[in-house]
């Protein structure tokens, strides 16, 4: 029963700490501006890379050799 106590007098005290702690990080929107970014770049590569796989698609003759 000791350690239980222990265990959770631990825990309060630790919780206790980090409500103090005044630091909570940086803000979202940094984070959301960036995400933003490569969500950008990737629809870029994604549109440039079916426009090449069409364009070399549409080179294939078809069954008659047409």
């Amino acid at each position: 029963m000791r350690l239980v106590a222990y265990l959770h007098i631990l825990v309060l005290d630790r919780l206790a700490e980090l409500r103090r702690a005044g630091d909570r990080g940086d803000s979202p929107v940094p984070t959301a501006v960036i995400i933003f970014g490569l969500v950008a770049a990737a629809i870029a590569v994604t549109a440039l890379v079916s426009t090449k796989a069409q364009e070399w698609m549409n080179k294939i003759p078809g069954p008659g050799g047409s």
